[in-house]
C-alpha cells in the first residue's frame, strides 16, 4: 500500500517529467507568455463597444440627449485602456518571437485604439444596413428589435466589424480573439481577414464558415451550413501577403444551406443563386441558377 511519502514522491516525479517536456527544442511552449494578450480582458473591452454600437439597445439608463455622451464614454474609457494594454502584451510578445517591428509600443498602441474608435460612427451605419437586411430578409423577424437581440448572425457580424478593423492594422491574435468568441457564441466562424459589404445577412446560420481572404459584395444573403472555403494549398499563402485562397461573392447573391464554394479564383456573379449542397470550384457568370444535381462531380 502506497504510503503518504511515496505519492508525494510519485507526485514530483510527474512534475518534473512534465517540467522536462518543455526542454525540447520542437515542443511549443510559450514560456514568455506573460507577455501575452488576455482572452478574457480583449472579450470585456469588445463587449463594452458592442452596447456603443447599438446603445439603445443596451443601456441600464434612459437615455436622454444630456446623458447620451456620458454613456458612450463610460464603455470606451475602459474599452481604451483594455485594449491598449493587451495590444502592447501582444507586440511585446511579438518582439521576443522576433516578429513584431521595434517602433511598435505604448504609442503606436494607443494610436490603434484611437483609430478603431474613429471608426465606429461608419461601422454603426454598415451595422445599421446589416440589421436592416435582415430584418428585410426574414419574414419571421417581428422587429428590428428582436434581430438585434436575437439573431446569432448580428453577433457574428458585429464581432467580425470591429475585428476587420484591427486586422487591417495587422495586428496578431486579437481580431483572432474577438472573432472566435462570436464563432463560440453563434456558431458562425468568419474570419476577420475576409472584406464583406453591407446589408449581409446570415439567416440562422449554424455552421457557416467565411474564409479569410473571401470577398462578399453587397447585399448578399447566406444560410445555415455555407462554407466559403480555400482548395488544399500549401502554408504561406497569408492574405496579408497577398495570396487569394478564398472565392468572390458579387453583389445581391444568394446562397443555400450546405453550400460549399472553394478557390481563390473562384468568382460568383452578381445575382447569382447557389442552391443548397452545391459544390464550387469554378466561377459562374452573373444571374446564374446553380443546382444540385445528384451524382455530378
Amino acid at each position: 500500500m502506497a504510503t503518504s511519502l511515496t505519492r508525494h514522491r510519485d507526485l514530483e516525479a510527474a512534475i518534473d517529467a512534465v517540467v522536462e517536456s518543455y526542454r525540447g527544442p520542437e515542443e511549443i511552449n510559450s514560456l514568455e507568455s506573460a507577455a501575452l494578450p488576455n482572452k478574457r480582458a480583449v472579450i470585456d473591452a469588445f463587449n463594452h463597444l458592442k452596447p456603443v454600437l447599438y446603445l439603445g439597445f443596451y443601456s441600464t439608463r434612459s437615455l436622454t440627449p444630456a446623458n447620451l455622451r456620458h454613456t458612450i464614454a463610460e464603455h470606451l474609457y475602459p474599452a481604451y485602456e483594455i485594449l491598449v494594454d493587451q495590444i502592447v502584451r501582444v507586440f511585446t510578445y511579438e518582439k521576443t518571437m522576433g516578429r513584431a517591428p521595434a517602433e511598435h509600443g505604448q504609442h503606436w498602441s494607443e494610436d490603434v485604439v484611437l483609430r478603431l474608435f474613429n471608426a465606429l460612427p461608419a461601422l454603426r451605419r454598415t451595422l445599421n444596413r446589416d440589421v436592416l437586411a435582415a430584418y428585410d430578409g426574414d419574414p419571421a423577424a417581428k422587429s428590428v428589435e428582436e434581430v438585434v437581440f436575437s439573431y446569432p448572425a448580428i453577433e457574428a457580424i458585429t464581432a467580425y466589424r470591429v475585428a476587420h478593423v484591427l486586422y487591417l492594422e495587422r495586428l496578431p491574435m486579437i481580431p483572432r480573439i474577438i472573432s472566435e468568441y462570436a464563432h463560440g457564441k453563434s456558431g458562425i466562424d468568419i474570419h476577420p481577414g475576409a472584406r464583406i459589404g453591407e446589408r449581409f445577412f446570415i439567416d440562422h446560420g449554424t455552421g457557416v464558415v467565411i474564409g479569410e481572404t473571401s470577398v462578399i459584395g453587397r447585399n448578399v444573403k447566406i444560410y445555415q451550413g455555407v462554407t466559403l472555403g480555400a482548395l488544399s494549398v500549401p502554408r504561406g499563402g497569408n492574405a496579408q501577403d497577398g495570396g487569394k485562397r478564398h472565392p468572390t461573392i458579387e453583389d445581391d447573391v444568394t446562397i443555400y444551406s450546405g453550400a460549399t464554394i472553394l478557390g481563390g479564383e473562384t468568382v460568383i456573379g452578381a445575382g447569382s443563386v447557389i442552391g443548397g449542397n452545391v459544390w464550387l470550384v469554378h466561377s459562374v457568370p452573373p444571374r446564374s441558377k446553380i443546382t444540385y444535381e445528384p451524382g455530378r462531380a
